[in-house]
């Protein structure tokens, strides 16, 4: 019996054990994508960044930002963005520059180190999309239907967040 049972009933007790066994797996396998992020990078010896700052990096590309335009992009999904973007720079994986409209906003960019590992992490996403293809883990279309399911419930969370406020 799932923990959540005890607290649930009425006629959408079905779906809200299915929408509770979402919110856990939503959040499960961001955890297990950071540690096969981390073995990745465990394997390759590269230890001085943590799997978040590599998917930030990753996340950024080719692209130039402020560290306040890395969450409305979605690009970052913490909530420490100053600290790891910080490190990054002082590591050499990023550029930054203060931007000549506004001196208090910072552009952010990757540098050639910065690239390296978004090609690892790219190779690494790439090797996994195809066994996962090979194998017959799920179909294009499978992962079609779940990829709109979470953006409706994103758009919902959205507009939820946006309603509060």
């Amino acid at each position: 019996m799932s923990v959540h049972q005890k607290v649930l009933d009425g006629s959408h007790k079905a779906f809200m054990l299915g929408y509770l066994e979402n919110l856990s797996l939503l959040e499960r396998l961001h955890r297990l994508m950071l540690d096969v992020v981390k073995d990745e990078f465990e394997r390759l010896g590269v230890l001085e960044i943590n799997p978040v700052q590599a998917l930030l990096l990753f996340n950024i590309g080719e692209n130039e930002v402020t560290a306040g335009e890395l969450k409305s992009r979605g690009y970052y999904q913490g909530s420490n963005v100053s600290y790891n973007l910080k490190k990054l720079v002082e590591l050499g994986y990023m550029h930054h520059q203060r931007s000549e409209v506004d001196r208090r906003s910072v552009r952010v960019r990757l540098t050639e180190k910065g690239r390296r590992v978004r090609t690892v992490l790219n190779d690494l996403f790439v090797r996994q999309a195809e066994t996962l293809d090979q194998r017959g883990v799920i179909t294009p279309a499978g992962l079609e239907d779940v990829n709109q399911a979470l953006k409706r419930i994103e758009r919902y969370w959205t507009e939820q967040i946006r309603y509060i406020y």
